[in-house]
C-alpha cells in the first residue's frame, strides 16, 4: 500500500504543477507538442525535418529530455531554434517540475509552438502530463507493429501517432493493415502521418507541418 500512495502522491504533484506550466502556456498563446516514443524511431531526425519547414514562418523552441548526454539538443540547436537541455540522471521520464524549471529559460513571447522531445520510453513518458495541448507518438517500422498492443496508454494518450522509417518497410515485418486496425482500436481519434527522413529526402514531412500549422492557428 505504501508504494501505492507513493505513486499517487507523485502523479498528483505533477498534475498540480503542470496545470500551472499549462496556465502559463495558454496566455503566451503557444501551442505545445508532447513528442514520445521508444529510442531509436527517428524522432529527432524527423524534428529536424519539421523545424527546417517551419521555422521561417513559425517561432519554434525546444526542451530537449535525454538521460545523461546533451547529443539530440545539440543537433537541434544546430538547426538555430532556442533549445533547453534537460538531463532526467536516469529516470525515464519528463514532468511537470522538469518542464517547470525549463520554461524559466525560454523567452515565451517569442514562441508559437513548442515540442518538447520526452525522454525515449514507450512507458513511463505516458502517465505524465506536462502541459501540453497534444502527446504524439512516433513508431518505427523496424520496431514492430505490435509495439500499440504492447504498450497500449501510449497510444490511447496520443491526438496523433506517427509511423517513421517508412523506407525501411520492405526489409522488415511490419504490417501496416494490423497497424491501423490495432490503433483505431485504442484511439479512433488519433490521426497517424506515415514519414521517412532519408538524406535530403522526406516523405510525409510536409503534410506533417501543414497539420502543425492548422493547429497553431487554432490555438
Amino acid at each position: 500500500m505504501s508504494k501505492i500512495k507513493v505513486v499517487e502522491n507523485i502523479l498528483h504533484t505533477n498534475d498540480e504543477i503542470t496545470s500551472q506550466n499549462k496556465r502559463l502556456l495558454n496566455e503566451k498563446g503557444i501551442y505545445v507538442i508532447n513528442m514520445m516514443s521508444s529510442p531509436g524511431s527517428g524522432k529527432t531526425s524527423l524534428l529536424e525535418r519539421v523545424i527546417l519547414k517551419l521555422k521561417d514562418n513559425v517561432r519554434i523552441a525546444v526542451i530537449e529530455g535525454d538521460l545523461y548526454t546533451t547529443k539530440d539538443a545539440e543537433r537541434i540547436e544546430a538547426q538555430g531554434v532556442p533549445v533547453v537541455q534537460i538531463n532526467t540522471g536516469g529516470a525515464c521520464h519528463l514532468d511537470g517540475k522538469m518542464i517547470k524549471g525549463a520554461l524559466d529559460s525560454l523567452n515565451l513571447d517569442n514562441v508559437d509552438l513548442l515540442v518538447i522531445e520526452n525522454v525515449g520510453n514507450l512507458v513511463c513518458p505516458a502517465a505524465f502530463e506536462l502541459g501540453e495541448d497534444i502527446k504524439i507518438t512516433v513508431l518505427s517500422t523496424p520496431e514492430g507493429n505490435d509495439k500499440p498492443l504492447k504498450y497500449p496508454r501510449m497510444f490511447e494518450n496520443s491526438g496523433a501517432v506517427i509511423l517513421n522509417k517508412l523506407d525501411l518497410l520492405e526489409f522488415t515485418n511490419f504490417n501496416k493493415v494490423e497497424f491501423y486496425q490495432d490503433i483505431n482500436s485504442l484511439n479512433a481519434h488519433a490521426i497517424i502521418f506515415e514519414t521517412s527522413c532519408v538524406r535530403e529526402q522526406d516523405q510525409g514531412v510536409e503534410e506533417l507541418c501543414t497539420w502543425i500549422r492548422q493547429q497553431i492557428n487554432n490555438k
